[in-house]
């Protein structure tokens, strides 16, 4: 399935710094002044979707208090996927911007969510070029170029993932690298039976990757060597992209395409258990495409999955038992904090679900359309991310929203140059976005 991409304006919401008006003043809704420039696309739908179970209505969300990271060394954040509450600066302002290479074009698409380690950020386009920028400055310190001379279009996808003073890298092309984190030099690469959609998972001396053919392979970070590899259930069609595994000590979580999520020892590549997302009714051709696009989660020996074919699950880490299930579709990683888990659906609503017991505290629906009467200019909304008591997040046509976690409320709105490419990453209490132009937006 293609996601459509919309190209915006360079609006003065971005323009912050040069303005000396704050982002929280127009993005948290304080500012009195008159609206930003252009047509506000209604916050609400139309469609039905979820509904909050009223029994739960008057429970208190409760959030732990934010924090600052220094790192988001995975799509994801971590190798457990889950970050919990981020700080975020009061008046983040643009500091700077730079385009990172090829950008999203239709038959090449950015897959890699971008890495902070301390004062460095770090990149990937939809040609397989790594950048390493200052995260403060802009400056680039490096830049590598991965895809072969010889290579023919059309070869896009894998990511990027640091542990251990490297950047680890998988390619639409087959092939993993290790990248001196200083230099950008190629410490090692390994070809793997194909090519690869998503981000590397590394944890205890060992990278993980998952192939478009559902296959999970594990690599020795040292030197590239492979230690073991799995083959999961083939799926005859899936997604556009794909979904890093989630590890937490010695259990790595996989989700393919399938819909199949499997749970295997990262020391001897055993199964300790296998649950299948796939929905149990399927009432149009959509939901055939059970695959797990959606990053697993793992918090406190729980797994938080969702599949695009409308099953969200909790599963015990240990012991693989469904602790509750319910019928929620999407292709977005759930956010984990505290109590409650903030997921996007398929049908655009931001939903805050009970950990505990999976019912669904509050929903806030997005727009679906840019022309909304007449449905057209599908919007692709991207997140959400919890920083400093605001859930954010990105649509393809150029703009974020931000929304109170407790109640769901919006917040407010933020103009970007064009669509986001991903979920926002925070860290260092700086916020950055990476546009399908390939133009990466650091604010703070």
């Amino acid at each position: 399935m293609l996601l459509e991409m919309r190209k915006g304006l360079f609006t003065i919401a971005l323009g912050l710094a040069l303005t000396g008006c704050s982002l929280a003043d127009r993005w948290l809704g304080e500012d009195e002044d008159p609206p930003l420039p252009g047509a506000r696309i209604s916050i609400h739908s139309g469609d039905k979707g979820l509904t909050a179970d009223s029994s739960i209505s008057d429970q208190r969300i409760l959030l732990p208090q934010p924090f600052e990271n220094t790192f988001w060394t995975h799509n994801g954040g971590n190798p457990a996927h889950a970050m919990f509450h981020l700080s975020l600066g009061e008046m983040p302002r643009e500091i700077w911007s730079d385009g990172i290479g090829e950008e999203n074009d239709g038959d090449e698409i950015i897959l890699a969510q971008p890495l902070v380690v301390e004062s460095v950020l770090f990149t990937m386009d939809s040609r397989s070029t790594v950048k390493a920028y200052d995260r403060n400055t802009g400056k680039v310190y490096w830049e590598k170029d991965l895809e072969p001379d010889d290579e023919e279009d059309g070869f896009f996808g894998g990511g990027i993932a640091y542990a251990d003073g490297r950047i680890f890298v998988s390619t639409g092309f087959a092939r993993v690298f290790a990248l001196d984190v200083r230099s950008g030099s190629i410490l090692w690469s390994q070809d793997v039976p194909a090519p690869m959609r998503a981000a590397p998972t590394v944890n205890g001396g060992r990278v993980f990757i998952v192939t478009l053919d559902n296959q999970t392979i594990s690599l020795a970070a040292d030197d590239g060597r492979r230690l073991w590899s799995h083959v999961g259930v083939q799926a005859e069609t899936s997604l556009l992209g794909g979904a890093s595994p989630a590890v937490a000590g010695r259990i790595l979580i996989v989700p393919y395409s399938s819909g199949e999520i499997v749970a295997i020892d990262v020391v001897e590549g055993d199964v300790k258990w296998g649950i299948d997302l796939s929905s149990v009714q399927k009432t149009d051709p959509l939901t055939d495409l059970a695959h797990i696009k959606a990053m697993p989660v793992i918090d406190r020996d729980r797994v938080i999955a969702i599949s695009h074919s409308g099953r969200m699950v909790a599963i015990d880490m240990k012991e693989g038992v469904r602790l509750w299930d319910t019928d929620i579709g999407g292709v977005q990683m759930p956010w984990v904090a505290g109590d409650f888990i903030y997921v996007l659906t398929n049908d655009a609503q931001v939903a805050a679900v009970r950990r505990d017991d999976g019912r669904i505290r509050w929903v806030q629906p997005l727009p679906r359309f840019t022309d909304p009467e007449d449905r057209k200019g599908l919007i692709v909304w991207q997140g959400p991310v919890l920083a400093s008591d605001r859930l954010i997040v990105a649509g393809s046509h150029g703009e974020a929203i931000s929304l109170s976690p407790y109640t769901g409320e919006v917040l407010g709105f933020l103009d970007l140059p064009d669509g986001a490419a991903m979920p926002p990453v925070v860290a260092g209490n700086g916020l950055y976005f990476l546009t399908a132009e390939a133009e990466i937006i650091a604010m703070r």
